[in-house]
């Protein structure tokens, strides 16, 4: 869901003015992310960004602290996103002794 490449824009920027924007990728975010269009069209700048995900995780960042705050997620989707959730499922699938092994080299 979202913007996906350079142009596209789902959000409003209107909405995207009055959120505060939580990004996971400075560099993907601005090329493709649902903030590329503001940004093309100078209404919004990377000051304008609240947080990195990142950052909100470590609690270097406050996240969303009341109800009338609106917060959007700019994902872009990093690979390592996916691998670290993946790693996660695979830890879990061990100590719970579910699944089975394949061979991808096969």
């Amino acid at each position: 869901m979202g913007a996906d490449a350079p142009g596209k824009q789902e959000l409003e920027t209107a909405l995207i003015l009055r959120s505060n924007i939580i990004i996971d990728d400075w560099e993907q975010a601005s090329h493709s992310g649902e903030i590329n269009v503001p940004l093309s069209e100078g209404t919004f700048g990377k000051g304008d960004i609240h947080a990195k995900l990142g950052d909100v995780l470590i609690g270097n960042k406050m996240g969303r602290t009341s109800d009338g705050e609106i917060t959007v997620f700019d994902s872009t989707g990093l690979a390592v996103q996916d691998i670290a959730a993946a790693w996660k499922v695979y830890e879990k699938a061990f100590k719970l002794d579910i699944g089975y092994k394949m061979d991808l080299m096969a």
